[in-house]
């Protein structure tokens, strides 16, 4: 035991052993990527399947059809007549439309500002309460009056107003149906959420006039278009990157596929091959959609709530109609009906390769973990090398760490993170593109500006930058290992572009200087952004006014992490960087 004991001492001190972490960490980045690379092939990922036996999807006859048709054509017709109403003359109909069937109603006002406009309407709703219930339960089926893409939800209401006069006939629901018609797919639904559960800002949006009880499920349609359609596209991104359980899902799949014969498809992945390069896309999507933590839907605002909830939009040419619809919508609604508690057996983290095949946390979350485990081993190896004595021969004591002045750099760099983070969602939307700009070249010029007022301040030392660095990381490394928890995509994506702050480092050299420069500039946030929103085709203004929206609306914590955890450590990264030749 002592021999072992001093072969770990003499190992412990052993200079070569600090050439490793490096490699290591360069090692952890290349294996996180190409692990996720390989979560499309067959050995790492499986088929969906459903957990909850409650729910028996495609177990019932459904009988939406026929007759009904008819019905929904006239109703169809109303809301024609509607399309040029204003929001208050609408839901004065659909309300007229509503109480004919024994359905109570209530209406909710709300205001929202966000980027200098206003938002304002009038959610209508209705309660068809159960026969067999005692209103402690209640599924929603929503439709917005203007659908996603902000076209009239013609077929989508008129679906909804059939449905209403279709299910009032059924005496087998044990939970109260709640019909959610709001003005739009964005603001309304959030208004109405919020609401049902009491955590609305009273000053903004009116309380609701009835309720029913705990929801444990929603459903919404999104069918602005008449033509016969091929599939049915699931929309299930919800807001800061959440997902609802998968057995919904599955349940949905189930129903169209195997008792209706309608294709679904899922992250707009029409004609899916199932190959590994349709797979591969198709994740990548769903990440995408995810790190970005936008709502896609009017489901999205239930899923905050625990509240599983998709979106079903017909897309394609085919030969399904309305009625096909209604009948994937009434099989869902009585899985739905059978549950005696929320669902929770299945999946809550995942992600979808195709409509029934799926990678679960277990297996996606080490890339993530990988990213950030990168830079918590820098800021460990960083932390040591500070602490050691630069003469080779010295004494084995530690040198004297001094971290005032590394400390005082890294807080500065975090507490001016809230002035980007307060800029951009409190601007008018007039302003915000030229603050962005302003900010943009701020941000290029800022880090030269803080190694000048270092250079002034006090002579840089090695250990300075190896200190200033060390804190850095360690935030970093930190918080995207939490993050990943939470939201995977976004901390893979964040992780990711941040990584060549792993290894660059101040340098005598000025060619290397200006390329490392030159890759800082390149994927700083501003930079990152600016690409990304050319990439997509969309204008800067467009941008920064949904990301003020997310966060004055929805409550999304994206800008959080873009400003408050990337941002500060790419400035210091930068200013380490340009720090001129430092003291030993």
């Amino acid at each position: 035991m002592p021999r072992l004991l001093s072969t770990a001492l003499s190992l412990r001190r052993d200079p070569r052993l600090l050439k490793i972490p490096p490699y290591v960490s360069a090692l952890c980045i290349a294996i996180g990527v190409v692990w996720l690379l390989l979560l499309p092939l067959d050995n790492y990922s499986r088929r969906t399947y459903v957990s909850e036996n409650a729910l028996l999807p495609g177990q019932v006859h459904t009988y939406f059809g026929g007759s009904e048709q008819h019905i929904f054509r006239a109703f169809r017709h109303e809301v024609d007549l509607l399309a040029s109403k204003n929001n208050y003359e609408v839901n004065d109909k659909l309300e007229t439309i509503l109480t004919g069937f024994g359905v109570k109603v209530g209406r909710q006002n709300y205001t929202y500002h966000s980027a200098g406009e206003t938002y304002s309407g009038e959610n209508v709703y209705g309660i068809l309460q159960a026969p067999r219930g005692d209103a402690t339960e209640a599924i929603v089926l929503v439709a917005a009056w203007k659908s996603i893409d902000e076209q009239l939800n013609r077929n989508g209401v008129a679906l909804v107003l059939t449905l209403a006069r279709y299910f009032k006939r059924w005496s087998l629901w044990s939970k109260d149906i709640i019909l959610l018609l709001p003005p739009d797919s964005k603001t309304g639904t959030q208004a109405w959420v919020d609401a049902y559960h009491d955590a609305h800002d009273s000053e903004y949006i009116a309380p609701l006039p009835l309720k029913s009880g705990a929801l444990q499920g929603a459903l919404a349609i999104d069918y602005p278009h008449e033509e016969r359609y091929h599939e049915l596209h699931i929309i299930y991104d919800g807001t800061n990157g959440q997902l609802p359980n998968l057995d919904l899902i599955n349940s949905i799949v189930n129903i169209a596929g195997g008792q209706m014969g309608i294709e679904t498809t899922v992250q707009q992945m029409t004609g899916h091959t199932d190959s590994y390069h349709d797979r591969l896309q198709t994740m990548l999507r769903g990440m995408l959609y995810q790190g970005l933590g936008y709502p896609t839907g009017p489901h999205s605002s239930f899923i905050p709530y625990h509240v599983d909830a998709v979106t079903l939009q017909p897309t394609g040419q085919g030969w399904h109609d309305e009625m096909a619809m209604g009948r994937v919508v009434e099989g869902s609604f009585r899985s739905l009906n059978n549950l005696l508690e929320h669902l929770h057996q299945s999946f809550f983290f995942y992600l979808l390769m195709q409509k029934n095949r799926f990678v679960s946390i277990g297996t996606y979350l080490p890339s993530a973990m990988l990213l950030a485990a990168n830079f918590t081993i820098m800021a460990i190896f960083l932390w040591v090398k500070s602490g050691q004595p630069i003469e080779t021969g010295a004494s084995d004591e530690s040198k004297e760490r001094k971290l005032l002045s590394p400390l005082a750099l890294v807080a500065t760099c975090h507490a001016i993170s809230a002035i980007p983070l307060f800029v951009f969602n409190h601007l008018d939307i007039k302003t915000l593109p030229l603050a962005f700009g302003i900010f943009s070249t701020l941000s290029t010029a800022l880090p030269a500006v803080f190694s000048l007022a270092v250079a002034s301040l006090h002579k840089p030392t090695l250990q300075y930058f190896q200190l200033t660095k060390s804190f850095s990381l360690l935030i970093l490394g930190v918080s995207l290992a939490t993050l990943s928890t939470l939201n995977f995509s976004l901390a893979f994506l964040v992780g990711l572009l941040a990584s060549p702050l792993t290894f660059l480092q101040p340098t005598n050299t000025q060619a290397t200087r200006w390329v490392f420069v030159a890759l800082l500039i390149l994927t700083s946030p501003p930079a990152v952004i600016s690409t990304a929103a050319y990439a997509s085709g969309l204008t800067m203004s467009d941008v920064l006014k949904a990301a003020s929206f997310g966060w004055n609306v929805w409550g999304m914590y994206t800008p959080v992490v873009i400003w408050c955890v990337w941002w500060p450590a790419w400035l210091i990264g930068a200013t380490n960087t340009l720090i001129p030749a430092f003291q030993m």
